[in-house]
């Protein structure tokens, strides 16, 4: 059983009524819904639950935390902060989903602003997988197409990617590194670029897999876990 927690600020949905209507069980209900299948197990958290719904029991718990925000980045306390960081160091997967790119949890794991360009004018977005053989792609076409979507552009502030699964193309020309895989730690980190709130986005079949997809692959095994300290020889150490 892998144990995912879906994270959303959950503000757009309280102040914006065009969001709600789009998530009237917000961005964090309808992802849930979405992944939900056999053989994952799914809670949500917001922003304004206690410990922002993160606290240590939960996180012990969560194979994948899934992230969104947007508007409230400054206002996620920096323990929870530490405290996630540190649980994808010790092998819990992150995804990271659309304006999150410049959540502080984002930017702590990967050293960088994570700023890029935008701009809102109901684009076409035609997001073309260019790693088929990643995990992550698995049972997409060669291209995932949304009639409208904010732009994102280049450049993206972000290190390489260790693994580069998806690149969008925008109606207005703009090209964006939509699909990056990271290793950090025992964990893996995932960001995937389309979710604007005021879009049904994440009713999408195609873009519900790819997460669904990134919910496996970051809850694979991590391997033999690193010993770090002060170390005994293994062999004799003659005297110099």
């Amino acid at each position: 059983m892998i144990r995912v927690t879906v994270w959303n600020e959950n503000v757009h949905e309280k102040d914006n009524k065009a969001v709600l209507a789009i998530y009237p069980e917000g961005i964090h209900g309808q992802l849930a819904k979405g992944i939900a299948q056999e053989g994952i197990e799914v809670r949500t958290a917001t922003l304004d639950q206690p410990e922002h719904g993160l606290t240590q029991e939960v996180l012990d718990h969560t194979d994948v935390l899934i992230w969104w925000g947007h508007i409230a980045h400054e206002k996620v306390e920096d323990e929870i902060v530490d405290r996630v960081h540190s649980r994808v160091l010790q092998g819990m997967g992150l995804i990271v989903l659309h304006s999150a790119h410049c959540s502080e949890i984002f930017q702590k794991l990967m050293g960088t602003s994570g700023d890029l360009k935008w701009r809102e004018a109901d684009e076409k977005e035609r997001i073309w997988v260019i790693d088929p053989s990643h995990p992550i792609a698995a049972g997409l076409g060669e291209y995932i197409e949304l009639p409208s979507e904010e732009m994102y552009g280049e450049h993206f502030d972000i290190p390489a990617p260790d693994e580069l699964v998806f690149v969008s193309w925008f109606e207005g020309g703009e090209v964006f590194r939509s699909g990056c895989a990271y290793h950090r730690g025992q964990g893996k980190v995932f960001y995937f670029r389309p979710g604007h709130e005021t879009y049904p986005t994440y009713y999408n079949e195609e873009v519900l897999k790819v997460i669904s997809n990134a919910v496996n692959w970051a809850a694979q095994p991590r391997g033999a876990s690193p010993v770090y300290g002060n170390a005994k020889p293994l062999e004799e150490i003659k005297a110099k």
